[in-house]
């Protein structure tokens, strides 16, 4: 069939308050697979031919606005009466326009492609003034027909007889019909019913009754047309999006071990051949080349994955990063806003961040690039062939040459040559006997104090404190014994002194000699005596 020759403009209701999402974001701005909800109606509204994209919005209009500024037109519904209200305030948008219109919802974000363009097609072949789309479920708006097939009626289940109740045909809300209809219809509503509000069913019952022609299409699947009011209705609307990704995929030639427990959002491209094991989430706008092997519980956002390249068990790769051909990422690997040339590999427990990294390098275990100094991100260039040590630090920003080397352990601040080694560390200096010294120091420490609690904190610093005490005691009597030498030393000198005074006052008074000299050698000796005395008595107290 060839498609509407009808300009088209539509119109999305997003005005609806998400009283149940019980969230302060906006009921239309909550992701599912990698986009809001409004931005999946959206696309699809604008790969069917919308000309015209026409936002109703309501309470969070300045939130809505401003994610999707530049992608449609916003009009605003300040109170909100009903369906038939809230496309009445895109009226005046669609001043001049001449064409048809298809109203969607924002809350409704499963609507595929495949059954708008049919709703086109059919109104352009069967001369339709109006055609929606209806649901295989009983929906709170049940369709009926009359024995041609045309649709009669929309009746809200509340008000069905016990025979319309039966009717496995919902009305999912979704309209396709030309703008003049629309105009015509929206007049005519009224506030007859129990809440009071202008419902854009009546724009149906109006059409029917001017002996316009109405037609439906059918939904085979009823996903399609699923409502998202609920953190639940949220959930499942997202495991059938992601179903429909994961067979999107399969159909290609991509091999998912375990499509349970595969995550892929719906903007990702991945070539054929490549496995994804059990476990890995894959979001924003990935692209995946041919032959890749993703191993299981990784992570990848929004980066691009050459052909051949392999990464994994539990690797992170991070917006803004590029691998490419025949790269190697091991297990706890995080990859960030970096260019990984081909065949480069990082093994083991590594950072790469803000980084180019040329052909053929590598990093070893624990290797990293220290790109935030607290104020900003720097960069780090390695060249081609480079090999970098284990538990080697990059700090940007920092480059290394072309076939250059950093040993294991180095701290590299300084930019290194092209085939040059960095060496940068502290040299190794062994200490002969140190844990035998350590173990007596420890055994002398615990003498004479009570065990601590096995196992126990408190008791542990206990411990530490009394040993800190008993040498803190040992000290200040080394301390003591020091002053008391200190004194000993000033009376010895003090006394010699003396003796020379009175040596000197025996030469005048003529006093015999034998007793000036006994006197003379007596008191030395007491001298050197108390001094030995008060010096042993130091001694001990520093043993």
């Amino acid at each position: 069939m060839s498609p509407s020759p009808h300009p088209l403009a539509v119109v999305v209701l997003a005005a609806g308050k998400g009283t149940r999402m019980k969230s302060r974001r906006a009921k239309v701005l909550h992701e599912l697979c990698g986009r809001p909800m409004l931005g999946h109606v959206l696309e699809t509204a604008s790969r069917v031919g919308g000309d015209r994209l026409i936002v109703v919005v309501g309470r969070d209009a300045d939130e809505v606005r401003r994610t999707f500024e530049g992608r449609a037109e916003f009009v605003l519904q300040a109170e909100q009466k009903g369906t038939g209200h809230a496309v009445m305030q895109a009226l005046p948008a669609l001043e001049g326009h001449r064409g048809d219109v298809l109203v969607l919802y924002a809350d409704t974000p499963l609507l595929r492609e495949e059954s708008l363009r049919a709703m086109r097609e059919l109104r352009a072949s069967a001369n339709a003034d109006l055609v929606m789309l209806t649901s295989p479920e009983p929906l709170p708006g049940v369709v009926v027909r009359d024995d041609r097939g045309r649709v009669q009626r929309i009746v809200e289940l509340v008000d069905a007889t016990p025979e319309e109740r039966a009717i496995q045909e919902g009305n999912t809300g979704v309209y396709l019909m030309d703008v003049d209809l629309l105009r015509d219809g929206l007049a005519a509503l009224d506030t007859d019913n129990t809440q009071g509000e202008l419902y854009l069913t009546g724009v149906v019952a109006y059409a029917v009754a001017k002996g316009r022609r109405v037609e439906a299409i059918r939904l085979e699947d009823a996903s399609e047309c699923l409502g998202v009011n609920t953190r639940g209705e949220l959930a499942e609307a997202a495991y059938a999006l992601r179903s429909r990704k994961i067979d999107e995929l399969l159909d290609a030639g991509v091999t998912i071990v375990d499509p349970e427990q595969t995550y892929v959002d719906v903007d990702v491209v991945v070539g054929r051949d490549t496995v994804i094991e059990p476990g890995c989430v894959i979001q924003g706008d990935t692209r995946i080349g041919e032959g890749v092997h993703v191993k299981p519980h990784c992570t990848i956002e929004s980066s691009v994955l050459d052909d051949d390249v392999v990464i994994g068990p539990c690797a992170h790769l991070r917006p803004g990063t590029h691998l490419m051909k025949g790269v190697r990422i091991g297990n706890f690997v995080e990859v960030k806003n970096s260019v990984l040339g081909p065949g480069v590999k990082a093994d083991h427990l590594s950072y790469v961040g803000d980084a180019e990294v040329g052909a053929g390098s590598s990093f070893g275990c624990g290797a990293i690039t220290v790109n935030y100094d607290w104020d900003a991100k720097h960069r780090t260039v390695v060249g081609a062939g480079t090999r970098i040590g284990c538990n080697a630090n990059l700090i940007a920003p920092v480059t290394l040459g072309d076939g250059a080397a950093v040993a294991a352990g180095s701290t590299v601040t300084l930019d290194v040559p092209d085939g040059a080694l960095a060496v940068a560390r502290t040299k190794q200096r062994n200490i002969e006997g140190w844990m035998a010294r350590r173990a007596r120091g420890a055994r002398t420490d615990g003498a004479g104090t009570a065990p601590a609690a096995t196992g126990s904190k408190a008791g542990a610093g206990r411990a530490r404190s009394a040993a800190g005490a008993k040498r803190a005691a040992a000290t200040k009597k080394e301390s003591a014994g020091t002053k008391a030498a200190g004194r000993t030393t000033r009376s010895r000198k003090s006394s010699a002194k003396k003796s020379s005074a009175k040596k000197k006052s025996a030469k005048g008074r003529a006093t015999p000699k034998r007793a000036t000299k006994a006197a003379a050698k007596e008191r030395p000796r007491a001298g050197k005596t108390a001094g030995k005395k008060v010096a042993a008595r130091g001694a001990k107290a520093r043993r």
